[in-house]
């Protein structure tokens, strides 16, 4: 549904090495629409052994631009950010799904496309020190 403010779009992930798959999933999720916002996992799911601190990863993810807006999510609730951004597109990545059932009622709540994008390969690129 598009609204005066265009059409926004809403990623998620934990983004700890961002790799040309991240990168193809972001450029794609901002071509289906006017605005896109990445949320990123709060520290604590953000459970991979690689795990880079959320402040880190911020930053690196605001650096690189692919997005009109970067934040971090909620720690109890991956709803509440959608609830607080209203997007109207969630883009999925092939490996992702919805965490919860509070989210899948947002998603109904807020009348959500969800789009969910096929595997890209990439490489890993290195993640800068200290980041």
């Amino acid at each position: 549904m598009t609204s005066r403010r265009g059409v926004t779009v809403f990623a998620a992930g934990c983004f700890n090495r961002v790799h040309k798959a991240h990168r193809r999933m972001l450029e794609i999720a901002r071509c289906l629409g006017d605005r896109l916002v990445l949320v990123l996992s709060h520290d604590v799911h953000n459970k991979k052994p690689n795990a880079v601190p959320a402040a880190a990863r911020l930053r690196k993810m605001t650096e690189l631009g692919l997005a009109d807006k970067v934040l971090v999510g909620e720690p109890d609730s991956f709803a509440r950010s959608l609830l607080r951004e209203r997007p109207d597109i969630l883009v999925l990545g092939y490996d992702q799904k919805l965490p919860d059932a509070q989210t899948e009622n947002a998603v109904r709540e807020l009348g959500l496309m969800v789009v969910v994008l096929p595997w890209l390969p990439g490489k890993e690129e290195p993640h800068p020190a200290g980041a």
